[in-house]
């Protein structure tokens, strides 16, 4: 089964970054790569994460859930 997700990134990836550059060897390519990943990661604002960049909707759901934890253990008793 295909996941939507992953098609819709693999096809941005593809345009954005690997057809857009002509790889000259196996370091360039991770170099270009990680740059786009970077740049794809923490600088583009997500309309579906409410305007958060991937690293910041992350970082919150992180902060979420470690209050949730310790909170839930007092609502346990």
């Amino acid at each position: 089964m295909q996941n939507r997700y992953i098609e819709s990134f693999n096809a941005r990836f593809r345009d954005e970054c690997l057809n857009e550059h002509w790889f000259t060897s196996l370091r360039h390519a991770q170099v270009v790569i990680e740059a786009w990943r970077e740049e794809y990661n923490n600088e583009r604002p997500k309309k579906a994460l409410g305007g958060l960049t991937p690293a910041a909707y992350a970082k919150s759901l992180a902060e979420k859930s470690g209050k949730l934890s310790s909170d839930s253990k007092a609502l346990c008793y």
